[in-house]
């Protein structure tokens, strides 16, 4: 197995983890890893990362919770198949409770997509994430991904969607983050991580100061890659598939692992994975 293709997948996480919870010991791990052709130094920062992270996890959740808010909730009390929102018919093709994630089918047409991807294209850059110390933005090697944001209404096509969201999800317009759009290319990923700001982090106060916490996102595919690309939520062993014009909502009622919101972009393996993702705040976003 080629070092260039070695990609730690979450079914290798859960096998680490499983083999640590029988007793195994690392060395014994490391060495089935590197006889089913891993590389050693691969093998060894893969059981380190996921073993520390579900010891991460683990202490989380034993500790005392925030108390849960309000979060945005479509209307689905008597299980509807389709809703309408923004003048479009929206599928509801998979729901679960806990964590609460809600994938919807045709949220976007594909017109829709090809104009949000040509509008973004000349805009695009190295992804960046929240610097947990700062409250600013960093480039961050779990996030290998092209991208930019929208400012809320910029363009008419924006504002169309941005209330076609509102309408689907119950939140308010003037809540939301303006969208980004992101392109993956084969090898781009996003590692396994929580949307919401710990409050744990010195620069999450500065965060919170644009509109509170967030409270749920949208991911919206605007293409269909050839292979790869999930929406993965290691916690719960689910995994999205990228389909243009389909979109997964979850939310998550307080800033801690115990919502099990835990989530990344699994690699892609073939062709390009653009998504437009739309977070959502407990108050106005300024």
């Amino acid at each position: 197995m080629s070092t260039a293709t070695q990609t730690v997948t979450d079914e290798l996480r859960r096998w680490i983890i499983a083999q640590a919870e029988a007793g195994c010991r690392p060395e014994d791990v490391i060495a089935a890893m590197v006889k089913s052709g891993w590389e050693e130094a691969v093998a060894m920062d893969a059981l380190e990362a996921t073993l520390r992270a579900r010891l991460d996890r683990v202490a989380a959740e034993r500790e005392p919770q925030p108390a849960g808010v309000a979060v945005p909730q479509p209307a689905l009390d008597d299980s509807p198949p389709v809703l309408a929102a923004g003048g479009r018919e929206v599928q509801v093709l998979m729901t679960l409770r806990n964590p609460r994630v809600i994938v919807f089918g045709g949220l976007l047409s594909a017109d829709e997509c090809d104009a949000l991807v040509e509008l973004a294209r000349p805009r695009l850059a190295r992804s960046e994430t929240v610097d947990n110390a700062t409250g600013g933005s960093e480039v961050n090697a779990a996030r290998t991904s092209d991208g930019m944001f929208f400012e809320r209404g910029e363009a008419p096509l924006i504002g169309r969607i941005e209330q076609r969201i509102a309408e689907l999800v119950n939140w308010p317009l003037a809540h939301g983050e303006g969208l980004q759009i992101l392109r993956y290319r084969p090898g781009a990923e996003y590692r396994p991580h929580h949307d919401y700001f710990d409050p744990a982090h010195s620069g999450t106060a500065t965060v919170l100061k644009r509109g509170g916490q967030r409270v749920a996102t949208l991911v919206m595919y605007l293409s269909t890659p050839a292979a790869g690309g999930a929406t993965t939520f290691p916690d719960v062993s689910l995994e999205v598939a990228p389909i243009k014009g389909n979109a997964v909502f979850f939310s998550y009622d307080r800033p801690h692992a115990a919502t099990r919101t835990l989530h990344g972009g699994a690699p892609v393996v073939a062709g390009e994975k653009w998504v437009a993702t739309k977070w959502l705040r407990e108050g106005v976003f300024v």
